[in-house]
This record gives structure tokens, sequence and C-alpha cells, in this order.
């Protein structure tokens, strides 16, 4: 077994569970005379850590240790005197450290880890913890940025990394009924996705709040919290939840919950890299002359529409719809007057458009409903008023954790919902949205001496080659630049 001392690096623990399963099976040795009932030897056990303490990443780092199950050894965060105390108080015994570099090259037994930090932290954070064959679990959306997807998607294959992504709904089994419903042609050809959502929910569309250094919290390591981004004295607000709304940091409403909704459309209809983009947004960034133009701050609304080919369960090409701040689709006919349109109170959902009916539904939000079906002849079919979840979010993280015991290749490997060959091309889709907004809000100084946007144009995707074609400004938002020490 691997352990602090050891500094080999192709020695894990994974590769010792693997050999004590095959030697288990030459000296069997039953549980209930090691340690009685429910007994769990220490070989068996995954040693887990986690970046981001705090907030989801309570949620994640405990489901992760399935009630004990598995062994929590370290956690990290920036700041252990808000909400990541929750994860001290689940696991006391785990070593705490507030830079990941340092737990990950410190604490050689770690198997594998949760990574729930803010969005830009995400890709450097796997990345360091991939380059030493630790397997990784990351928060949605799995990057900050299309290059880091991409990235960490090939590196993943290429080091047998077992990964998962934390759209936890991809495990919720109502997908199954959606999925039936396509893939019996129950709405017909489908040409049409409408997606959409209230967020944000927090500060966006206006102003960065001043720097004020003298506010910072004690206990608070901004530096680390900053990670890859540009340096800036400490901003209050930002930490810990309205970096959703600036670049460096966040990734706007569509990384909040488009790897949520866009997933639902994109698993079931087979979708992969879109061909196009195309935003309008609407707040004080749609006025030219606005002394509150904010480029590096996400709009308080967007629409962005994306085209895709037809693929083998999508027979003909699909234009899917993003909309948020609280923008949404018109009432369809055929659905009730007095029927909600995804989720509750519409405020969020997904309707999937063909020429037979529609699919109306929200079952990856963190308030799923069931899933709908409205034909034109008047059909219809509802799933469970109820829904049946026996375990936290669907068991997203623990079958993350009995993937790692099992091996990158195994049956609990492939059958895991958001392995990164999943949610890199999916994560792709959403943040090419993030890219038309950011290319809509590119200006400059026409020769008449006036400001004018020239990105406001459809950009056409190549996603094999992650370029766009039509708008060579635009590609700087493939990727991002990143402080020495955080470089993807």
């Amino acid at each position: 077994m691997k352990d602090d001392k050891d500094k080999k690096p192709g020695n894990s623990r994974r590769k010792f569970i693997k050999q004590g399963a095959m030697a288990s099976s030459i000296f069997i040795v039953p549980r209930h005379v090691l340690g009685g009932v429910g007994y769990v030897a220490p070989s068996d056990r995954l040693a887990l850590a986690a970046i981001g303490a705090g907030g989801k990443g309570a949620s994640d780092i405990k489901n992760a240790s399935v009630n004990g199950r598995e062994k929590v050894v370290a956690l990290c965060d920036v700041d252990f005197s808000g909400s990541a105390k929750r994860s001290v108080e689940n696991f006391p015994k785990a070593k705490l450290f507030d830079d990941y570099r340092v737990m990950l090259d410190k604490k050689k037994n770690i198997d594998a880890v949760t990574i729930s930090t803010p969005d830009h932290v995400h890709g450097p954070a796997a990345k360091y913890a991939m380059e030493r064959g630790i397997h990784v679990y990351v928060q949605k959306p799995m990057t900050h940025n299309i290059r880091e997807a991409r990235m960490l998607t090939e590196m993943a294959r290429e080091k047998k990394i077992v990964t998962q992504m934390g759209n936890q709904g991809g495990s919720n089994p109502l997908l199954n009924m959606v999925q039936n419903w396509i893939d019996t042609d129950a709405v017909g050809a489908i040409s049409k996705v409408q997606v959409w959502t209230n967020r944000p929910v927090w500060p966006q569309g206006g102003a960065m709040p001043a720097p004020d250094p003298s506010s910072k919290p004690s206990a608070l390591n901004w530096d680390l919290w900053l990670g890859p981004a540009p340096f800036k004295e400490y901003t209050p607000n930002l930490h810990p939840f309205s970096w959703r709304g600036w670049w460096d940091y966040g990734t706007g409403a569509l990384g909040d919950v488009g790897c949520h909704l866009i997933d639902i459309p994109f698993r079931t209809l087979g979708l992969k890299y879109p061909t196009d983009a195309e935003c309008s947004v609407g707040s004080v960034f749609s006025q030219m002359w606005s002394p509150d133009y904010h480029p590096e701050g996400c709009p308080a609304s967007s629409f962005i529409t994306l085209h895709f080919d037809a693929t083998e369960k999508s027979k003909s090409p699909i234009e899917m719809t993003w909309s948020d701040g609280g923008i949404r689709p018109s009432h369809p006919d055929i659905i009730p007057a007095d029927h909600d349109i995804g989720g509750k109170n519409s405020a969020n959902g997904v309707l999937i458009i063909g020429e037979k009916g529609i699919i109306s539904t929200n079952i990856n939000d963190s308030s799923p409903i069931m899933p709908k079906l409205y034909l034109n002849d008047g059909t219809t079919d509802f799933g469970p008023e109820i829904e049946d979840n026996e375990e936290p979010e669907y068991g997203h993280q623990r079958k993350w954790v009995d993937a790692c015991k099992a091996g990158f290749g195994s049956e609990e490997h492939l059958g895991l919902t958001s392995s990164f060959d999943y949610a890199g091309p999916m994560t792709e889709t959403v943040l090419m949205g993030n890219l038309a907004i950011r290319s809509y809000l590119l200006r400059r100084e026409n020769e008449k001496n006036q400001m004018e946007f020239f990105g406001r144009k459809k950009l056409l995707w190549d996603g094999e080659n992650m370029r766009i074609t039509n708008l060579e400004e635009a590609n700087q938002f493939v990727g991002r630049t990143y402080r020495d020490g955080f470089v993807v």
C-alpha cells in the first residue's frame, strides 16, 4: 500500500486494492471473522480527499465517503471558518490544507479527490491531481473554458483516470423515460430544443465591486482563492458566491445550471460538438455607449442559439436555444395552459420538440419533477408523481467511488453517466454559449473614431480543432491566461 513515505509514482492504492482482490481469491477469510457484520477491511477502503470542503464540496465529499465506508484522509479549503467547518466536523481525523498542490504532494496515500471549488480552479486542480494518478470527481462545469475540457478529457483517457462530473441529474433514473420516448420515436423527428433558466440569482451584469484589502476575512487565503486568475487585492462579495458573475472566476448562468439542463437533450439525442453559436444579451452590455460597459462580467440575461448535425439518435439537424435571466420560451399550444413547462413555476426547463409532440422536463435540476410527454393527438404520458431517490443525488458520487475501486475500464467505470469522455464534449457545448457571449461584447474603434461591436455575428465552430473559423478574435476565449503555478 502506498503511504506518505512512498514516493514511487507508479505505486498506488488502486493497484494494491486490485492485488488484494486477487489474493482474496486464494486466501478466503470471511468478513465476520475479521470484524463482525458490516466490517470493511482497511485495504478495501478508498483514501479520499476534498479540494473545496465547503458549500457543495461538503456534500460531495460526504456522499463520496458513503456513510463512512470510505476513508477521508485530507481536506483542502482556502477558508475553514465558513461552511467548510461542516466537513471538518464530519471528518475530524482528516488533515487540513489550504493549498491543494501541497496536499496532493504531501499526502501520498490519496486515491481519489472531489473538486468543488469556484469554476476557475476546476481545471488546474484536476490536472494537478490527474498528473499524480489520482481519480477525480469535478463539480460542474467540468472546466472554466473549452481548451481545459478537451485537455482533461484526453488526459483522463491517457492516464487511465476514473472521472465523473458533478451533474448528478445524469444519474437520475427518470432520464430513462426521456431516452425511451426518443428511442421509440414517440415525438417523431426532432428539430428543436429549448432550454431556459431563471438564473442568475446572484449579482451579475454591473460593475465589479471595488477592492478593499482591509475587509478581508482573516481566515481566508485570498491569493490561493484567486488561483489561476490575475492578481487583484481582496474584493468583497466575490467569495464565497458572487464570483459566478465574473469571467475571471465564473461561467455565469450557463456554467451554473447549463450542465444540468443541456445535459438532458445532449445525452438523450446523442449530440456532438455544435457547428455554430449565436447570441444576444439583454443588459447594460447591449448599449454601445453605456458607461456601465463591463466586458469582464457576465450579462444579466442572454439568448443563445446552437446548431448540431444529425446523429444516430437525432436523424435531423437540431437547433437548440438557451435563455437565462428569467427569459423563457412561449407556452406550447399542446401543453395545457395551467401546466408548468419544464420545472416548478416554469422557472427552469427543457422542451424537446418533435413533429408529433413535445417532451417537457427538468429532471436534472435541484428540484426535479416528472418528465412529461404531450402528443399532438392529445395523448400524454407522465413520470411518477414522487421521485424514488434511495440515496443522495442518485448515488452519483458513490458510483464514481465504486468505479475508482473497480478500476479504469471496468464495468462500473464504463457505466458512469458523466465520465470525462461524455462530460468533456458536453461541457464544451455549454461553454460555447459563453464564448458567443464574450465575442458579442468585442468592440473596437472604427475609422470614424467610434466604438463599434464587431463580434455580433453567427460564429462558425470547428469542434474537432476548437476554433472559430470566421472571427479570429473570438478564439481568445477558447482558453485563458494563467498565473504562474496554476497553468493548465
